[in-house]
């Protein structure tokens, strides 16, 4: 998943991306809200972490033209203001989550993890296909009740494909969702990653997961 670190104080930002990288997610940031309205309308993300105050434009700004834009993409309010009006003004202005700093870590991810497990409609942080069971919040998956040893980029691969089962991605989409924009690798970066999944999930068993859409990209499903 991809997202977007809305924040000024330039310290907890880097450590905003640091931690969120090393949970395996693609991470964009940017420091102040005109940047961030560029950044949303130049790629399409799964979440947003959004300062309130901050130069040029502050975040109840951001957010109510983001919702003016048509853009859906969840919204967690990551601020300082702690009053009760604050925090009324940004969940009435859209915002799916507001949390105060000082904050916990692994309130924060906790609270990533249920706004986009709501977007994609799902009432658990567990997926399941055939003999496969991912946990998106343990970071764990099993197939056939043997654990899978996954890198962090390999897992955010498999999560974004079984939270999109039967939904075949194109190229573009896995890498939208899986890179940001500092990525300078290679065009068949997908394809190496595919490759590497796939010998870890579907080799030894009968019944293939991954699939291939030639021309178009690649699904996860049970055969036909």
């Amino acid at each position: 998943m991809r997202i977007l670190v809305v924040e000024d104080e330039k310290d907890l930002n880097r450590i905003l991306v640091k931690t969120l990288a090393a949970e395996g997610y693609s991470v964009d940031a940017c420091f102040d809200g005109a940047e961030a309205l560029d950044f949303l309308a130049g790629a399409e993300y799964d979440a947003v972490i959004l300062d309130v105050m901050m130069p040029k434009m502050d975040g109840f700004e951001v957010l109510e033209r983001m919702r003016a834009r048509g853009l859906e993409t969840p919204v967690i309010f990551l601020t300082a203001k702690d009053a009760v009006r604050d925090r009324v003004r940004g969940l009435d202005s859209g915002a799916d989550d507001y949390l105060v700093k000082p904050f916990s870590f692994d309130e924060l991810l906790a609270r990533i993890r249920v706004i986009t497990r709501k977007r994609s409609g799902s009432s658990s942080n567990v997926f399941t296909l055939a003999d496969l069971t991912v946990d998106t919040a343990a970071h764990t998956a099993q197939r056939g009740g043997k654990l899978l040893n996954l890198s962090a980029k390999e897992f955010a691969l498999l999560e974004y494909m079984i939270r999109n089962k039967g939904v075949t991605l194109s190229r573009e989409s896995i890498e939208n969702n899986l890179w940001n924009y500092d990525y300078s690798g290679g065009s068949n970066v997908v394809d190496v990653y595919i490759s590497y999944l796939r010998r870890k999930l579907d080799s030894g068993f009968e019944t293939k997961l991954i699939h291939t859409v030639w021309g178009v990209g690649w699904v996860l499903r049970e055969e036909d």
